[in-house]
C-alpha cells in the first residue's frame, strides 16, 4: 500500500532541488523517494545521497574513502583504549 508524504519548503529550495534532480534524470518526487530509501536501507545519512550534497566528497572520493575503511576494518590494529591509541602514536610502550 502507497502512502503520501506533505513537506512545506521554501519556492527557492524547491526550484533548486527540481533543477538538480532534472539535471540527474530525476523528478522531485523520485528524488526523494531515493532519499528515503538510502536512509531506510543504512540508517546513515552520510551515506545517503553518492549523487547528492550531503557531503563534500565526490563519488570517487567516497569509493576510495569505503576501500580504506574496509582494510581497516579487517587488517587495522585495535586498541582496547583510548589510552593505548594515544601511546600507540606517541610510541609509548
Amino acid at each position: 500500500m502507497n502512502t503520501t508524504i506533505q513537506i512545506r519548503i521554501d519556492k527557492n529550495t524547491k526550484e533548486k532541488a527540481q533543477k538538480s534532480l532534472r539535471n540527474m534524470g530525476l523528478d522531485l518526487s523520485s528524488g526523494i523517494k531515493y532519499f528515503l530509501n538510502q536512509v531506510s536501507k543504512t540508517d546513515n545519512l552520510s551515506y545517503v545521497c553518492d549523487f547528492g550534497y550531503l557531503h563534500a566528497y565526490s563519488s570517487d572520493k567516497l569509493k576510495e574513502y569505503n576501500k580504506e575503511i574496509e582494510w581497516a576494518k579487517k587488517y587495522g590494529k585495535r586498541f582496547s583504549s583510548a589510552k593505548s591509541l594515544l601511546n600507540d602514536i606517541l610510541g609509548k610502550k
